[in-house]
């Protein structure tokens, strides 16, 4: 996908509807759509006597999201087959830069030309909600049953707001990222795969000390990784949920900084760090092609990275490319003082939600195809598969009830994302896509995680989420490179909670989240 490129879809060409009129219950002229299983909003069935065909004019949708990729209307074969499916017209604009997408919806909401579905954040969830734009889900609960039963009765949380459902968030997805290291090094310092966190710093000064790939030359080190975050399940081993997470534990709400296990894995973080088995360049490392090239090119042997950045074909070849015998391996979550866990994953965050706006409800018409859309690309057998897969025949066929993609999968609707609006089922959809990395993406999603929780906690009025990150930071930094020593993290946390005004965002994390039921009551 150009992710460069934005492409604005405009008006697309209209899709002449041949209807048959079944007992009052309009449906379209599509093998996809069962008589016995109406769109949402469609009359029940009755008697079987047909009446005379007649044209109906498809349902306009205008639908608005970040994304790239989308081909011209008369190429975009999911579209077509939604449109006939569903007697719609779908005019679907994507922008490639999400500040882009941004201000466009803002100008739009602002002026009142509402889409009629469109993406949004939660800080945009919450603006749009107190300016009383967004239409309350809460009512059509039962008309969206499909859709609910599909994404999950803990993912409607992610939408809902003030004990109303807003937003329809996407099913949830898996956590990608493990720890993953060199086997053939630890071979070579004869060393096995590390188990615990000790082990794992073993490993790491040995792959400094060792000279692991045999080259005469101190200029390896043992662990690299995105800043802090290298160290997400040393966090997880002392059963804290990584910086400024909240979690539950032992029934109760927690938030890692007020975690007493917090300030131990941060000594042991800085036990880590003066051995210099780290990553000299960690703080700078902003991106993940910036520590992973220095796994790929044999300077790190440990990363805590997501495994389609280790094992797709075009990384396999890489690293091949600078030592055919590298064998770069997943490490089961490490035992630590505070348990086994893999750091932690926000289940309160989703891949995306899709709002309607309030003011489509005198528009029962639309909203009612909004809905069927929703529902449609929700059921497994019909438009959920579709937005996964494209067509049955063409683009994938079923193999003892298993999908098998056709060459034309990838070929012909790779942008089949785009229109997941209520997401897919994860693994099963990543089984077809990345068959070979298939051992991965289990062993990945099974590991042990903290539930984190801020996905759920809006920032409260004052609080300035930037500038408080931006302190924890530099003040972390500080704490592990032993530029100030952990004596005084109290005055770190009272600074924090007054001159960042973090305590009005942990009393607001803490009332939200036990409104949704979280920690004991």
């Amino acid at each position: 996908m150009n992710m460069n490129r934005t492409r604005t879809r405009t008006s697309a060409l209209s899709v002449a509807m041949t209807t048959i009129l079944l007992g009052g219950a309009v449906l379209t002229g599509c093998s996809s759509q069962k008589p016995e299983s109406p769109p949402a909003g469609s009359a029940p069935g009755g008697d079987a006597k047909q009446e005379a065909p007649k044209s109906v004019k498809p349902v306009k949708l205008d639908i608005i999201e970040p994304g790239s990729g989308l081909p011209a209307p008369d190429q975009d074969q999911i579209k077509q087959e939604l449109d006939k499916a569903l007697g719609i017209e779908t005019n679907l604009t994507v922008y490639a830069s999400n500040d882009d997408y941004k201000n466009q919806l803002n100008v739009r909401m602002a002026s009142g030309n509402f889409p009629d579905l469109f993406s949004v954040d939660r800080a945009q969830l919450k603006q749009y909600v107190e300016q009383g734009l967004l239409l309350d889900l809460t009512p059509y609960k039962d008309k969206l049953k499909p859709t609910i039963d599909f994404i999950g009765a803990d993912t409607v949380k992610k939408g809902t707001l003030n004990g109303k459902h807003y937003a329809v968030a996407k099913a949830p997805q898996i956590p990608y990222n493990t720890f993953w290291i060199r086997k053939d090094w630890l071979d070579k310092v004869g060393l096995k795969p590390p188990t615990t966190i000790d082990e794992l710093l073993e490993a790491a000064v040995a792959f400094t000390e060792k000279d692991p790939d045999g080259n005469g030359k101190k200029d390896t080190f043992g662990l690299t990784g995105g800043k802090l975050g290298a160290f997400y399940p040393v966090f997880g081993a002392f059963g804290v949920g990584g910086p400024g997470n909240f979690y539950e534990k032992d029934g109760k709400v927690m938030n890692a900084f007020y975690d007493p296990a917090f300030k131990d894995a941060l000594a042991f973080i800085k036990k880590m760090v003066d051995t210099g088995a780290v990553d000299p360049e960690l703080l700078s490392n902003n991106s993940t092609p910036q520590f992973q090239q220095k796994g790929i090119k044999g300077q790190a042997g440990i990363m805590w990275i997501d495994w389609p950045n280790v094992t797709k074909d075009e990384f396999v070849a890489q690293i091949k490319a600078v030592n055919p015998q590298a064998e770069w391996i997943q490490l089961p979550a490490l035992k630590g003082p505070g348990g086994q866990f893999e750091g932690a994953y926000d289940i309160g965050t989703s891949a995306g939600m899709y709002a309607i706006p309030k003011g489509l409800e005198k528009n029962p018409e639309k909203l009612n195809k909004v809905i069927e859309l929703l529902n449609y690309v929700s059921t497994q057998d019909t438009g959920s598969a579709l937005v996964q897969f494209g067509i049955k025949g063409k683009h994938y066929n079923l193999e003892n009830g298993k999908v098998v993609p056709t060459e034309l999968m990838g070929k012909e609707v790779n942008y089949s994302w785009l229109y997941q609006f209520t997401g897919r089922p994860e693994v099963e959809y990543l089984y077809v896509k990345f068959a070979k990395q298939a051992p991965f993406i289990e062993f990945a999603s099974k590991q042990p995680r903290i539930s984190a929780l801020n996905g759920f906690v809006d920032n409260p009025t004052g609080f300035n989420s930037a500038d408080a990150q931006r302190y924890i930071d530099e003040e972390l930094a500080k704490f592990v490179y032993g530029k100030r020593l952990l004596t005084e993290y109290d005055a770190f946390i009272k600074t924090l909670e007054t001159s960042m005004n973090y305590k009005s965002y942990l009393d607001a994390g803490m009332k939200q989240l036990a409104e949704l039921g979280f920690g004991k009551k």
